[in-house]
């Protein structure tokens, strides 16, 4: 994408009345079909022996560290989150390898793509928050400690989000747009060092962005767990302090 154009939405494929197919919506598709069919080619032939492919060694390598960050955050099993932790970041970071190529507009330099994929975070907060702990339950988070914290605690949920959108959106663009510059002054040495710089910091930002989904449903969850122990403690004190009252009469 060109210095020209501000976003890969202003990339026009094709237009017919009030549709418009951009560049954003073509790339994030190539991306998707990238995704899809190196999927499909790694885990065809899966083993389980010495003899594996590099494919498999390098998606169990992605997975085994996936699995530990969120083992590390959650301190529950990481099964139930892996599949929409890894897909975004995988999704992410596909799309910084993909941009080092000629003409490949990242999608992730949109803020419609940033916006979608932290509203995925946004709406996988309660989901997995209920589906741990129940829809009560749940709920009673955004109540605590006291019910004047609700509009507080939603204003909460929708400034984090969009944060994750702008946080990601502003790192992409201007990191694509650092290297169009560059290759209109200098075609061929820092052009090329800023694409490595560039794939570097797509990985660092695809890392971000997933252990902070991460983090924001664990830490819905967390709150009801702290409120438990908490109770749990006191009914444990309140338990233990009256047999030594009983013991020692005043």
């Amino acid at each position: 994408m060109g210095v020209d154009k501000f976003s890969p939405d202003q990339w026009v494929f094709f237009e017919w009345g009030t549709f418009h197919l951009n560049a954003t919506i073509v790339f994030t598709w190539v991306v998707m079909a990238v995704l899809v069919g190196v999927s499909w080619l790694v885990t065809r032939k899966l083993s389980s022996t010495k003899d594996m492919t590099r494919g498999q060694n390098v998606l169990e390598t992605v997975v085994v560290f996936l699995r530990a960050q969120i083992r590390s955050l959650s301190n529950q099993d990481p099964d139930p989150y892996l599949p929409f932790i890894g897909t975004l970041f995988l999704f992410i970071v596909t799309a910084s390898v993909l941009s080092i190529l000629p003409g490949f507009a990242v999608p992730t330099a949109s803020v419609t793509t940033t916006v979608a994929l932290a509203t995925c975070v946004l709406v996988g907060v309660p989901i997995y928050g209920i589906r741990n702990l129940g829809f009560a339950s749940y709920l009673k988070n955004y109540v605590r400690p006291t019910p004047l914290m609700l509009p507080f605690n939603i204003i909460g949920e929708i400034t984090r989000t969009v944060a994750l959108a702008i946080r990601l959106f502003g790192n992409m663009l201007s990191g694509d747009k650092i290297v169009a510059v560059l290759s209109l002054i200098a075609p061929i040495g820092p052009a090329v060092i800023m694409n490595a710089f560039g794939l570097l910091v797509g990985v660092i930002q695809a890392y971000i962005f997933a252990l902070l989904a991460m983090v924001y449903i664990a830490s819905g969850m967390q709150r009801e767990d702290q409120m438990r122990r908490k109770i749990a403690a006191k009914v444990t004190a309140a338990g233990t302090a009256g047999p030594q009252k009983e013991r020692n009469p005043s």
